[in-house]
Order: C-alpha cells, then sequence, then structure tokens
C-alpha cells in the first residue's frame, strides 16, 4: 500500500513531467481480458501514473498486433480526459523515408484515437543512409504543427544522442529530451556509464526500460512470453543472480519485482520507469516501488544489489 502520492519528475527540458512510473503497452493488453484491462489502468491513473508508452508493434510477415487499439479503446472505456495523462508514441526509423514519420504517426492515431503526442520516442538506429538532420528537421516539423510536444531515443548510443543535439542546437528547433534505455539491477554499465552521464548533467533525461528483463529478474526464470534483446549475452548470468535477489527481497519485506523496481528511481536522471503489467496486482507491487526506496534509501539501496551487476564491463558504455 502507497503511502505518498507518485512524485513526478521533469522531462528533460521540454516543460513536461511524468510520473516516476509509466506503462507500457508491449505485448500486454492482448493478452488481458478487456474489463481487467479497464480497471487496471483506472487504479494506475488513481495513483498517479500519468505516462502511457503505446505503440505499433507489428512488423511485416508476422502476426498482426492490436495492442495500441486496445490501449485506446481502455482509455476511453474508462473515461480518462486527454489532459489527464501523456501520450508516449514510437516511431520506427526502418519505415522513415521522404515522407517522413508522419505517415506512421498518423496510422498511430488512426489505431489509438490520438490526436496528438506528447512524447515520441524514435526506435533503435539500424540504418546507415539515414541522415540525422533530415529526422531532426522532420521532427521539428510536427513539433510546429502542434502533432507532437517533445521526442526522444530509443537505445541510442551517447555519441548519437551528442549529434542529434548539436544538429538541433545549430538549426535552433526541439532537439531529443530523453533516452529510453535498458537499467535495471542486471543491466546498469550505459546509464550509468560516463558517456550518458555528460549529457545528463546537461539537463537530458532517461526512462528507465526492460527494468525486469522480461520477468526473470521478478522471479520468473523460464518467461512465457517474448523479450527483449541481450546485449552482451548475459542473460544466463543474470538468470544466476535470481535466487540472491528473491533472498534479498525477502530480507528486506518486499518482492523482487518491487526491489528491481525501487533500483532504478535511484538513479537521478531517470524521469520515469516503463513497467508493463497484465494483471491489477502488478500494478499495485509496482506503485509500491517509491515507499521502499523511501524506507531503505538510494544510497544503501544500490549498495545491496550491487552484486547484481550483471553487464559491468561486458557492455560498452557509450551504448551500441
Amino acid at each position: 500500500m502507497t503511502t505518498a502520492p507518485l512524485p513526478r519528475r521533469p522531462i528533460g527540458t521540454s516543460g513536461l513531467e511524468a510520473s516516476v512510473l509509466s506503462l507500457g503497452s508491449w505485448h500486454t493488453f492482448d493478452r488481458m481480458d478487456f474489463a481487467d484491462a479497464v480497471a487496471m489502468v483506472r487504479h494506475a491513473l488513481d495513483a498517479g501514473v500519468n505516462l502511457f508508452d503505446v505503440g505499433v508493434y507489428g512488423m511485416p510477415g508476422t502476426p498482426p498486433v492490436f495492442t495500441d487499439v486496445l490501449w485506446g479503446s481502455i482509455m476511453r472505456a474508462a473515461r480518462v480526459p486527454r489532459d489527464a495523462y501523456l501520450a508516449s508514441v514510437k516511431l520506427w526509423i526502418e519505415a522513415f523515408d521522404e515522407r517522413g514519420f508522419g505517415p506512421q504517426l498518423e496510422n498511430a492515431f488512426l489505431r489509438t484515437g490520438l490526436d496528438h503526442a506528447d512524447l515520441v520516442i524514435l526506435g533503435d538506429l539500424r540504418r546507415e543512409d539515414v541522415r540525422l538532420e533530415d529526422l531532426v528537421e522532420d521532427l521539428a516539423s510536427l513539433t510546429r504543427a502542434g502533432l507532437i510536444r517533445a521526442w526522444g531515443v530509443n537505445n541510442w548510443s551517447a555519441p548519437g544522442v551528442h549529434a542529434l543535439r548539436r544538429i538541433a542546437a545549430e538549426r535552433g528547433v526541439p532537439g531529443p529530451q530523453i533516452a529510453q534505455l535498458k537499467y535495471s539491477l542486471a543491466r546498469r554499465s550505459i546509464p550509468d556509464g560516463a558517456p550518458f552521464g555528460e549529457l545528463f548533467a546537461a539537463g537530458f533525461s532517461m526512462q528507465a526500460s526492460d527494468v525486469l528483463e522480461g520477468g526473470i529478474l521478478a522471479g520468473r526464470i523460464a518467461p512465457d512470453r517474448e523479450i527483449g534483446r541481450d546485449p552482451g549475452g548475459i542473460r544466463e548470468a543474470i538468470v544466476a543472480t535470481v535466487p540472491g535477489i528473491r533472498e534479498l527481497a525477502g530480507a528486506l519485506g518486499t518482492t523482487p519485482a518491487q526491489l528491481a523496481i525501487a533500483f532504478t528511481l535511484t538513479h537521478p536522471a531517470n524521469a520515469t520507469t516503463l513497467v508493463g503489467a497484465t494483471r491489477l496486482e502488478q500494478v499495485r507491487q509496482n506503485i509500491g516501488a517509491p515507499d521502499l526506496l523511501r524506507r531503505v534509501g538510494a544510497e544503501e539501496l544500490r549498495s545491496l544489489v550491487e552484486p547484481f551487476w550483471a553487464d559491468r564491463e561486458v557492455v560498452d558504455p557509450q551504448g551500441p
């Protein structure tokens, strides 16, 4: 049970403020009973969650995915006023062409019922034929049109973020405000490293993602759904830490999931931690993480979980 409302933290210098916990949609709502999903989202909102991450996740040649469509229906069924929450929409660089991101955004709005995105997050940079200048200019035009309010990136390198910020500053247009980065008890090398530390010191923000490693860090060592990529090939090493995480959580009177989420809140540049849930009880536990942090203290918590850092000296701190 929480004893205080969820705090909010700024997203870079955008003027937007996000709840320290945000709710994602990847492989979640399409695995739930609709009424249960509405009740879960309503509970999250009532507890102070104000940022929802949604994207069109279907890829050519794969079965269609409707989690984003369901999310839009859930928000309408919960009767949530649009000004009561922030919507973060994914954009994919693989589909960026001479038309820019406009068609993707239009499709996302069609599927979700949104008329603007408070935040858009660019997917991983896997193409070498895309000019960063074109990305920055296109996002500036979407901002001027009132279709987006701020933007960021997903799992980009620190040099890549620096380049985007430099281009934006030279052209006098908004630059990226936030990076969605893998950050967890196990994966800390990039957000805790010096390259991103320089960006954070300049007012850039992070959104911690993949914080439970697909459920492994919550104690489910054989997840029953697709989980994120495995930079550094350390997933087996992560599984090996689960008994120790369970033991520490028990000693602290909490759950492994709550412990893992509370850890991410200790990072001073982390504006919000992105979590997924398919049950109301999961949301209740997640929302209790700030209370655990207040009870234990950030410095003590970071010290206690140090043995579970699996990608130390394995992954380059500047990022992919």
